[in-house]
């Protein structure tokens, strides 16, 4: 079996097919058993032109990938007395013409409206704001509006794959923000990797925004222009592929504990990928109490016995300053009582999930093929999370950004602090009651209404008790 025929059907790989089919007893029959038959799970099933000798029907089918989509498509070319119309793909008719628009907020019917939008009366405006720039913030757009900005070099699961490619999921950033939390985002995508460059062209257009999202930039840049974009502006700069992360697993960790009865300082915790997500998780782990995190990378344990690590890693070893003896990755699972994955596909087993402490908790994040999967795990863990949506604990930046930039942006925070990140991840993990907390339910839903609420409420209170807030009420 190929390792894409391990997927199963979803609605990200469905396609609609409008077939003509003879009107006769039992065609349609033979239609659906075909697509069964491949491994095709049918959505719908409508009507489009009822003939008397033939009938037109639309029907949608979920697939693992394209080349299954083609396989059902070629299985029904087969079928005597049905004819292939038309197949379309549901995810690119989503994306046509882009997931996102400018509306206007306030209506341009009268002359007299549109005096006071434009000229002459937004010249008063424009004075104004020219007298008290910070009154920006109130009058314009950057209130509530934030940048995702991306060179599309680290875009998951796919890789460097350039600004343009990168669009369609800056663009989906963008939807989410307003989706869940009613906040603009505009995608942003930059043609350098340059540092310098990007850095600089962040500051130019910075004026616009209340916050800057930063996205899919590879390690070991990201920590740089993540870090002096925080130096150089006074709006929020947030790196969601590591600090949302962060927040959202130690949401979950946070909920997995109290399942397991045991508490974050007596851990010994193996953190398998450490790049941007991993160093972010890891900092977060042990900002709130973890003493014992030890990082693994393609080599092995991440220790200052190394004499190959880069700049990137020889903070981490600062970070976490780990006594190892193990050399691999199996040796340093024994006893360990938390497996965090942030790597790629099958680099841990069931004999090392045995190796491990009482109750283990393994969160396999690697997207969209986990370090192992959750079918291969349960037998040996307590607590099993992953970043996939079609299993339970999805372990997903959305519960986490949304409400993060609400909260920075409605008491215009200068910063986004650790405290904050700390305070959004109690407050999504306390989105659950603890009498409801199961293995298999430690972190909420994405469609909970209460989180981003929840997160926005406690970062504002976070930043206001820091200082960082500019708005007090």
């Amino acid at each position: 079996m190929s390792e894409k025929q391990e997927y199963l059907p979803s609605a990200s790989n469905s396609i609609t097919l409008r077939l003509k089919i003879e009107n006769r007893p039992g065609m349609l029959a033979k239609v659906t058993s075909v697509i069964g038959e491949a491994g095709g799970n049918i959505g719908a099933i409508d009507i489009v032109r009822p003939g008397e000798e033939e009938l037109v029907r639309d029907i949608t089918i979920n697939t693992r990938s394209d080349d299954h989509a083609r396989t059902i498509v070629d299985d029904i070319h087969e079928l005597e007395g049905v004819a292939v119309v038309n197949v379309s793909d549901r995810t690119f008719l989503l994306h046509i013409g882009g997931k996102l628009e400018v509306n206007s907020k306030t209506p341009l019917r009268t002359r007299d409206q549109l005096s006071m939008a434009y000229t002459p009366g937004v010249a008063r405006v424009s004075e104004a704001l020219h007298e008290a720039p910070e009154d920006a913030h109130r009058l314009t757009m950057k209130s509530n509006t934030v940048a995702v900005v991306s060179d599309g070099t680290a875009v998951l699961g796919l890789g460097d794959i350039g600004p343009e490619a990168a669009i369609p999921v800056m663009e989906g950033k963008g939807q989410l923000l307003k989706e869940f939390a009613d906040v603009n985002g505009v995608p942003l995508c930059l043609d350098t990797t340059d540092v310098d460059e990007i850095v600089d062209t962040v500051a130019r257009f910075a004026p616009v925004f209340g916050g800057i999202n930063l996205e899919d930039i590879a390690a070991p840049r990201c920590f740089e222009i993540e870090t002096r974009l925080q130096e150089r502006l006074d709006i929020p700069v947030f790196h969601d592929d590591q600090h949302g992360t962060a927040v959202v697993a130690v949401a979950a960790l946070l909920n997995a504990l109290k399942i397991v009865d045991k508490s974050l300082a007596d851990l010994k915790i193996v953190m398998v990928g450490i790049g941007a997500a991993g160093s972010a998780v890891t900092e977060m782990l042990l900002q709130m109490g973890a003493e014992t995190i030890i990082g693994v990378d393609r080599s092995g344990p991440v220790t200052s016995d190394r004499d190959d690590l880069d700049a990137a890693k020889q903070r981490y070893v600062q970070m976490t300053d780990p006594d190892v003896e193990a050399d691999t990755l199996s040796g340093v699972m024994e006893g360990a009582d938390v497996f965090i994955g942030l790597s790629g596909p099958d680099v841990i087993d069931e004999e090392d999930l045995q190796r491990m402490a009482r109750d283990p908790i393994v969160f396999a994040m690697a997207n969209p093929k986990p370090e192992i999967m959750p079918e291969r795990a349960y037998p040996h863990v307590s607590v099993m999370a992953t970043g996939r949506s079609d299993y339970p604990n999805q372990i997903n930046n959305v519960l986490c950004f949304p409400g993060m930039f609400k909260g920075a942006l409605n008491c215009r925070a200068t910063d986004i602090t650790d405290d904050m990140k700390i305070a959004a991840a109690h407050a999504i993990a306390e989105t659950i009651d603890p009498r409801s907390l199961t293995p298999d339910y430690i972190i909420p839903s994405v469609f909970d209404q209460e989180v981003v609420q929840r997160v926005s409420s406690a970062v504002s209170e976070t930043a206001k008790e820091q200082g960082v807030a500019r708005r007090r009420t």
